[in-house]
């Protein structure tokens, strides 16, 4: 049975863990892999190597995705589709395991109902995707998100400023609230709560009344205050699904505080360096459970499902399941995080 291995999407820590542990767990059920280069893209404009034991050796901790990555969406085109299908069948392809998020799973889902027996593994910082506790690559970005609050932390105190730290999270604020608690943030702004600026003003102030010198504010690209009707972008350009850019709502919140504080603020945005480098080893063991998983799968015929964590146990639930809903922060740990604010 040959399988192909692609992965699509923005880049994770943790896809080369993935692709290494589904190489090396098929083979030894007597499968044989081909990757699929750039995502979608390498069934679109056919582009694939062999996946071997000695082409994944050594992969487990490098950042990133050997195999390439795009947002190449090929429902966007019914050519396109037709094409695909058509690719997959002329490579010879049994199956496809899609590592990615809700875009790259979601294409998977159509297309195994178009014939194609497909796979999937949830992939995406943001830890967005319904049906699993937990995505491999938030654990890296959280990590990082700390880390870098951990350094803001000392030069903020020491210029007496108020820092507002920018990270990723276009509808869920996962990233942003455990990060933000792990990170000692002041205020925590997500997505599914739109928020006041005055409100946040006044947390800041009432930390300087406190005799507290400095504050730090995260805030997930995708929050919106109020009076905005909507998440702060750039522009309105969209990408291959649809999405608009994000970006801006650290600039806008450091003016805004600034302006009605009268204090010194910065910002900073930290952007793709959360989705960078060496996954953690919490990232590298969960990556290489969802691999072994995806191998026995394809072994059983379990096709049209997507590999999942439920507690400790890696299980696998219906595709349609995991891309029918965006996974939001759950209020409960919302209300944890706010009792440090201000």
């Amino acid at each position: 049975m040959n399988v192909g291995v692609l992965t699509g999407g923005g880049d994770c820590p943790g896809l080369n863990a993935v692709i290494r542990a589904v190489v090396k767990r098929g083979m030894q059920l007597g499968l044989e892999f081909t990757g699929i280069r750039d995502g979608w893209k390498g069934l679109v404009e056919p582009s694939t190597t062999k996946l071997t034991n000695e082409a994944v050796s050594g992969i487990l901790p490098v950042g990133g995705t050997i195999l390439g990555t795009s947002r190449t969406n090929p429902l966007k085109n019914p050519k396109d589709t037709e094409t695909v299908i058509n690719n997959v069948k002329a490579l010879g392809l049994d199956a496809i395991v899609c590592i990615g998020g809700d875009d790259t799973l979601g294409v998977a889902a159509k297309l195994f109902e178009r014939g194609i027996k497909t796979i999937g593994v949830p992939k995406t910082i943001d830890n967005d995707l319904s049906g699993t506790d937990f995505t491999f690559g938030f654990d890296t970005a959280v990590s990082i998100v700390t880390w870098a609050l951990d350094r803001l932390h000392s030069t903020t105190e020491s210029h007496q400023r108020v820092m507002v730290v920018e990270v990723m999270g276009r509808h869920a604020g996962w990233i942003a609230v455990y990060g933000g608690i792990a990170g000692g943030a002041d205020v925590i702004l997500i997505p599914e709560k739109p928020f006041d600026v005055d409100e946040v003003c006044a947390h800041v102030l009432n930390r300087k009344k406190r005799g507290k010198k400095f504050s730090l504010v995260v805030a997930a690209e995708g929050a919106s205050p109020k009076e905005a009707h909507g998440a702060i972008t750039k522009d309105k350009e969209l990408d291959a699904f649809g999405h608009v850019k994000l970006g801006g709502i650290g600039e806008f919140l450091a003016g805004e505080i600034e302006k009605r504080t009268k204090l010194e603020t910065r910002h900073v945005v930290l952007g793709h360096l959360q989705r960078g480098g060496t996954p953690t080893a919490y990232d590298r063991i969960l990556a290489t459970r969802f691999g072994v998983k995806a191998a026995e799968m394809i072994s059983e015929g379990r096709f049209g499902r997507m590999v999942a964590l439920q507690g400790n146990r890696i299980v696998d639930v219906g595709l349609d399941e995991a891309t029918s809903k965006l996974k939001t922060v759950d209020m409960e740990m919302y209300r944890t995080a706010e009792i440090f604010f201000g």
